[in-house]
């Protein structure tokens, strides 16, 4: 990106060009793809010229003023419509902007789009939207990922620099991880989350998905930062962008989780996964095995904890105040009618389960179950993390399956089977391509760290990214 900042800044290109560029690779490509719900590509022009007018006058917002992104569309856009890819919510139109919206609009970066996603984030792949699949770019007969399935395929289509997702329980990783781009799920406060239709708002994070790692880094300085509307922001220490060094890697301690390799591993993963420890290793780290033994409890921990939350998220939409209404003869009937047709099957799914979790007769033997597995979970975390300095781990089991192959929802449930961990403990975890699997699929790699350490992230997956890359021009 600081090339194409570097461009715009000595007016080698200008910011409405680069966004015709993008407009033009949308239109050729996402026929296919899908990845994008709703382009604005005469909103994005116009703010492209607003930008580029800033620059003629030396007034640019930031570095990065007139670089194009594209949204997820869970994420409140005033004037833009957000549909969280439901038909309850097709023609929902906000009339306030989220805070990560706010923050890159006030570093100037005009919105191609709103992205594809499974409705209302539930789901691992990008099939349960009311607008259809979104595709993987590198094979259109499988999936995405999910739930920010549109995001990452935007960004690895090229028809986006960059993009902003959510991850709930590896919505942001498993795509970056399927789709071969770098995805950050921050820690927990670290972002706001104001704005951001809501699924589980313990687990909920906002975060970037780009190219390489240095440009997920710089989208998530513009993202990171704490706001009063927000009950849970943090008021951690700014970030800032780290200084890129190799070296800063030596005599780090990355913990190798044992189980998290071996059975049910795609051996090609695994292998992708050894050889980029093997690169940290030969760069002065220091691998060390450790355990995660909880992460045997983590899915259907996360799976309790999250219907339980979703059900109570989405009792707002009612057809009362907005969304998708069905007249009835009396207000209980509108309220079912309108949520039968407004809701898809997954949606529905997840609704009844977690109304079930927290029913009176079920409250304690699951929610309250879960809360207590949870705790263990971030106490096992914790525990790890002052062995080492870093969890590294492979982002998912397998690479991006064919669309319509996990029709049954448990086996679905298990793309997060890697992923779900970072969410119920609170900490941050990047996932980086390591490779691609006899198929041509992309792999990835998973990083975790201590709470409010992504700098030290960005840090080591900078460092085997630059090794992949030296490697690939040798």
């Amino acid at each position: 990106m600081r090339k194409t900042a570097a461009l715009l800044e000595k007016r080698q290109i200008s910011s409405e060009e680069l966004v015709k560029q993008y407009l033009t690779r949308i239109e050729e490509a996402d026929p296919q793809i899908n990845a994008f719900i709703t382009c604005s590509g005469e909103e994005a022009l116009a703010q492209a010229r607003d930008a580029d007018r800033r620059r003629a006058r030396g007034e640019a917002l930031s570095p990065w003023d007139g670089i194009p992104i594209a949204v997820k569309d869970n994420i409140s856009t005033m004037g833009l419509r957000t549909t969280c890819a439901s038909k309850f919510l097709a023609e929902y139109v906000p009339v306030f902007d989220a805070a990560v919206v706010e923050n890159v609009r006030k570093a100037g970066l005009p919105i191609l789009g709103k992205t594809n996603l499974d409705e209302f984030a539930m789901g691992s792949s990008s099939e349960y939207s009311a607008f259809g699949v979104t595709k993987n770019p590198h094979d259109l007969e499988r999936v995405a990922g999910g739930s920010s399935g549109g995001s990452a395929a935007a960004v690895a289509a090229g028809e986006a620099p960059w993009a902003l997702g959510t991850d709930t329980g590896g919505s942001i990783r498993q795509p970056a991880a399927f789709c071969g781009v770098v995805g950050l799920k921050p820690t927990y406060g670290r972002v706001s989350r104001y704005g951001v239709v809501a699924l589980a708002p313990s687990l909920d994070q906002v975060g970037p998905l780009a190219t390489c790692v240095e440009d997920a880094a710089i989208l998530f300085s513009l993202l990171a930062g704490p706001d009063r509307r927000d009950a849970i922001s943090s008021q951690s220490r700014p970030f800032s962008l780290p200084e890129w060094d190799l070296d800063s890697v030596r005599g780090l301690r990355v913990g190798v989780p044992k189980e998290f390799f071996g059975s049910g591993l795609n051996p090609e993963v695994e292998q992708a996964v050894n050889a980029c420890l093997g690169e940290l290793e030969r760069l002065g780290a220091q691998l060390q095995s450790i355990s995660l033994y909880t992460n045997e409890y983590a899915i259907e921990t996360y799976l309790t904890i999250v219907t339980a939350e979703a059900s109570s998220c989405l009792a707002r939409f009612d057809g009362v105040r907005y969304g998708r209404r069905v007249e009835a003869a009396d207000s209980n009937t509108m309220f079912a009618k309108s949520r039968a047709a407004g809701f898809g099957p997954e949606v529905k799914r997840r609704i009844m389960l977690g109304t079930y979790v927290l029913s009176a007769k079920q409250y304690k033997l699951f929610y309250e179950q879960a809360q207590r597995v949870r705790a263990l979970i971030q106490q096992d975390v914790a525990q790890a993390l002052k062995q080492v300095d870093l969890i590294v781990t492979p982002t998912t089991p397998n690479t991006a399956f064919k669309i319509g192959e996990k029709r049954n929802p448990l086996e679905m449930y298990l793309s997060d089977l890697y992923t779900a961990l970072a969410n119920l403990s609170g900490i941050p975890a990047l996932s980086l391509p390591c490779g691609r699997d006899s198929r041509g699929l992309p792999i990835g790699i998973q990083f975790m760290g201590r709470h409010f350490e992504e700098e030290l992230l960005f840090q080591a997956a900078y460092a085997v990214e630059q090794t992949q890359r030296r490697g690939e021009d040798a």
